[in-house]
């Protein structure tokens, strides 16, 4: 290499270094910038949620009118909440013969938000009298302790003699013939004395979120039983249709061929 080319080289190099150490710097600026603006928008955001907490708030209030009277309508309809939780997919699930049984007297469930809606929630079961247990309510509720953890809570069950359903773990499919998940499942009713997770509380989340908001979409859900069953009806009409033609296109065949044997007879007797 020559003189002039190695310092050309050097040069290059120089001119180099120098734009990566301003690259650099820009990119280090760049970044200062990004979290300044990022912690602008997390300001909105937690004022958002603060926002909308009152909004939900607002119309929490506004509705409890129409959940009382939706509730007095929903009493003159017998078995309205059995028929509800049994046409769920998820609680259908957890329903044993014996919990439907249970759950047929059931006469109201109301579900409460805590004025600070971020705090929790409780769900109340009314039943009438029955033969399983003494309550006339049993409830459930979700908070979040000092320590900022979600906690729950609910009421005990007062088990008449020899009916404690959490004890008997080889119930059969609830009557709707739907499939429960589990070979020995539990009790719907364990569901109470359940406070593992109470972040988590699956049935208790749909209840308030999926159920307590529309119940009447699943009770109105048709029995997809019967439905199915009035296919095979169809297709057991459609078979005995197509059996009558092919009874008729043999009589048809065997008309012709006694036709075609008279015939054959009446030439005969020409020739003879």
């Amino acid at each position: 290499m020559s003189a002039s080319a190695a310092k050309v080289s050097r040069k290059e190099n120089s001119n180099h270094d120098g734009a990566d150490e301003t690259s650099e710097k820009e990119q280090q600026e760049a970044i200062e910038h990004i979290d300044e603006v990022q912690n602008e928008i997390d300001r909105l955001n937690e004022q958002a949620s603060e926002e909308i907490l009152k909004v939900e708030q607002k119309y929490n209030k506004l509705r409890q009118p129409f959940f009382q009277k939706r509730s007095e309508l929903i009493a003159k309809i017998p078995n309205f909440w059995v028929t509800t939780f049994v046409n769920h997919p998820q609680v259908s699930a957890l329903l044993g013969e014996e919990d439907e049984e249970a759950l047929h007297y059931l006469s109201r469930v109301e579900v409460t938000e805590f004025e600070d809606i971020k705090s929790g929630y409780r769900i109340d079961f009314y039943f009438d009298e029955n033969p399983y247990f003494e309550n006339k309510a049993l409830s459930k509720e979700f908070n979040v302790n000092e320590g900022g953890d979600p906690v729950s809570k609910s009421t005990e069950i007062k088990w008449k003699a020899g009916k404690d359903l959490t004890k008997r773990t080889g119930q059969t499919p609830n009557k709707s013939g739907k499939k429960r998940q589990h070979e020995e499942p539990e009790s719907f009713f364990t569901w109470f004395t359940d406070h593992s997770d109470a972040g988590a509380d699956e049935l208790g989340e749909v209840i308030k979120d999926d159920i307590w908001p529309n119940p009447l979409q699943y009770y109105l859900v048709p029995d997809m039983e019967d439905e199915e069953g009035d296919g095979d009806d169809d297709d057991d009409e459609e078979e005995g249709l197509e059996d009558i033609d092919e009874g008729e296109e043999e009589e048809e065949g065997e008309d012709e061929d006694e036709d075609g044997d008279g015939e054959d007879g009446e030439d005969d007797g020409e020739d003879d």
